[in-house]
């Protein structure tokens, strides 16, 4: 079980949006370098980030940003936002990006998805972002009509890495974990699934070190981490504690 932070950057900040709205921005740090130094100082194993402006634009934006956070921190990086062709990916794989996150396109052009996961295994996840179990693209500002468990299973044995699921409803909004909807997906695929959207507490840290979580692969913080609401050092040693390993 990995606990990724999250960074979301918006016109080269840190940021953390209510819902996936851009017009309910929180500043949280104007150095997202400096903000991923310190999730690493903390004993963070992997780093999550969005470009909000690149999900939005369908091209990366924040590019600058992500290439300081390469150059300052040593931990593995996965990156969404933006990134919708394989000439995108295969830049970002290049500038040090350890798995890309790919949205969007992977409602609007599944074979890219394949293509890239088989050309670089391992390094490609697909963020499935819903709004009642639908799909949202677009950064999230349409949704589409296809079920997530439809678009998750068109994946299946392509070599995905990661699905990461997000029930926008929850996402900063600190109501906790849709984990009832994100286990039944895990246990419906073979991909593994990382869950994101509305952690808020260490009760919902608690509940990700309860058996039935333990098929999920990760769960992504992002507000609740700045806003003290969340511990980082106790997150992560009931983490560790859970699956027996030291933290």
């Amino acid at each position: 079980m990995i606990l990724f932070p999250a960074i979301d950057l918006k016109d080269g900040l840190a940021v953390r949006l209510e819902q996936g709205d851009m017009a309910r921005a929180t500043i949280f740090n104007r150095d997202p370098a400096e903000q991923a130094r310190l999730f690493e100082e903390t004993g963070f194993r992997y780093l999550h980030l969005v470009d909000l402006d690149g999900a939005f634009a369908g091209r990366p934006v924040n590019t600058a940003a992500v290439e300081r956070i390469l150059e300052t921190v040593s931990i593995p990086v996965q990156l969404g936002g933006g990134i919708r062709d394989i000439a995108t990916i295969e830049g970002w794989l290049a500038e040090g990006i350890d798995r890309v996150i790919i949205g969007t396109a992977a409602v609007r052009d599944p074979e890219l998805v394949k293509d890239a996961a088989r050309r670089f295994p391992g390094r490609v996840a697909v963020g499935l972002d819903a709004r009642g179990g639908r799909v949202a693209v677009e950064g999230w500002a349409a949704v589409s009509d296809l079920p997530v468990l439809d678009l998750a299973r068109r994946f299946e044995d392509a070599g995905v890495a990661a699905i990461i699921y997000t029930e926008i409803s929850r996402d900063g909004m600190l109501t906790g974990l849709d984990l009832d909807g994100t286990i039944a997906l895990a246990e419906a695929i073979s991909i593994p699934v990382i869950a994101s959207g509305g952690l808020g507490s260490m009760a919902d840290i608690e509940k990700l070190t309860e058996p039935q979580a333990r098929k999920l692969a990760g769960a992504i913080a992002g507000r609740a981490l700045y806003d003290g609401r969340l511990d980082p050092k106790k997150a992560l040693a009931m983490l560790a504690a859970a699956e027996g390993a030291v933290p």
